[in-house]
């Protein structure tokens, strides 16, 4: 399953399943098939994604933090640590939806997805 977000405001934006329904987690949507969040909610919507957003940075940069610490010397855990590198944070994901909310909220649109 696909989310499709559209706005009056900006292109479309599409999002796989689990990433769709997890920014819908984080703003405190229904994660149903179609939905709307509203000029009004916006604002809340953004703040709630920027804060998931800053929250997840720093479990990242903590994480890698003790990585390097623990793999201090250590070259065979080094190449495993840049397959994990590769996966999409969550400030990745986040960015085009903020984006489009921002958007929206100054052209006085709502952002509504189907799935």
């Amino acid at each position: 399953m696909l989310y499709k977000f559209k706005s009056r405001s900006t292109a479309d934006l599409i999002l796989l399943e689990p990433h769709g329904r997890r920014l819908l987690q984080i703003i405190g949507k229904e994660t149903g098939p179609t939905g709307i969040v509203t000029v009004t909610q916006i604002p809340a919507a953004v703040a709630a994604l920027e804060a998931a957003v800053l929250d997840d940075d720093r479990r990242i940069a903590a994480r890698e933090k003790e990585k390097k610490a623990l793999s201090h010397g250590q070259e065979s855990d080094a190449q495993d640590d840049d397959r994990q590198d590769d996966t999409v944070s969550l400030h990745q994901r986040a960015a085009p939806f903020i984006e489009m909310l921002h958007r929206s909220a100054e052209g006085g649109h709502d952002v509504v997805w189907g799935a």
